[in-house]
């Protein structure tokens, strides 16, 4: 297929980009910024610009991973969000009907999931999160505006039949959390693989086969993320002895935290529950908490990708 793939210069598209070409589809990138995989530059909130690239590259289908993203609210005001986030996916849907395409793949985020209440971790226990958590209540204008092109997705598929499926995907970023510094950023990566957290390469993998899966599915809402080895009996104890907890699953672990120097997280206070993806989409991550231990113990290479130097190309100085 001719597959528009935004955000093609990000993090995401890096691996997606190859992916797609590898899987046997013809990608157009579209990105604000140069990337080796981005053949158009320009912003989703350009119309025209939009509107061109679908007749001139023949688009079948789309994947809209570009966007606005939490560590850009200190730097954009919030009309940049509802301009690239909101405006910007109406203008792809909208382009998409009008070229007959065959599906249509959102990228967007646990992260309008999360609400104040949640991010201050109120209550005694841990929240136990799948598509089924209501009412949302985004803490931020990026969780505001993913949610809102959400239901554009929604409405468009309701009013079209165009196939779409939305990826709530868990964190992949390789930087260091913007928020919090306590843990060095690979002891954190892995920490989150108990619990909200997948590798970027397996978010690129839900992107193939969401791709393959969308005309079966019609429409569709996913959270991506690590299988949790997490049950929900267990999130009363997570709030308040997350060790003891993963210490039952994972007997080992402390021994091999020690060997880096790492520590586990004393309370986990959210736990994502992919399991809607597996048994519908199809699609597990390969990736998880167990193979982060067998890393360890082998004293191989760490599955997640850590680099705190990473900076959205967007946001390089020669843009």
């Amino acid at each position: 297929m001719r597959v528009l793939l935004t955000g093609s210069s990000g993090w995401l598209g890096r691996f997606l980009a190859p992916r797609l070409r590898d899987a046997g589809h013809v990608v157009t990138g579209l990105d604000v910024a140069p990337g080796v995989d981005t053949d158009v530059i320009g912003t989703v909130a350009d119309r025209a610009l939009v509107e061109r690239v679908f007749a001139e590259r023949g688009i079948e289908a789309v994947i809209h991973s570009g966007a606005l993203h939490k560590p850009d609210i200190v730097r954009y005001p919030r009309q940049a969000f509802i301009d690239v986030n909101v405006a910007g996916t109406l203008n792809l849907l909208e382009a998409a009907v009008a070229a007959k395409a065959s599906r249509f793949i959102f990228t967007s985020t646990t992260s309008l999931m999360i609400s104040t209440a949640i991010r201050e971790g109120h209550g005694d226990a841990a929240v136990w999160i799948d598509e089924s958590l209501a009412p949302l209540e985004p803490r931020n204008i990026y969780g505001v505006t993913k949610l809102a092109a959400e239901q554009l997705c929604r409405l468009i598929h309701a009013e079209h039949g165009l196939p779409v499926l939305i990826l709530r995907t868990g964190r992949f970023f390789p930087e260091d959390d913007d928020t919090h510094d306590s843990l060095s950023g690979e002891n954190m990566k892995a920490n989150e693989l108990l619990h909200r957290r997948l590798t970027v390469e397996d978010a690129a993998e839900a992107h193939i086969v969401a791709l393959d899966r969308a005309p079966d599915l019609g429409f569709g809402t996913f959270i991506l993320s690590a299988s949790t080895p997490f049950a929900p009996g267990d999130v009363a104890e997570l709030k308040a002895d997350a060790p003891a907890v993963i210490a039952r699953y994972f007997p080992d672990v402390a021994a091999l935290y020690a060997t880096r120097g790492w520590t586990l997280q004393h309370s986990i206070d959210r736990v994502y529950d992919a399991g809607h993806a597996e048994r519908v989409l199809g699609f597990r991550c390969r990736t998880g908490f167990a193979e982060m231990l067998a890393a360890l113990r082998q004293g191989g290479d760490l599955p997640v990708a850590h680099d705190a130097a990473y900076t959205s190309p967007k946001e390089s100085p020669a843009q």
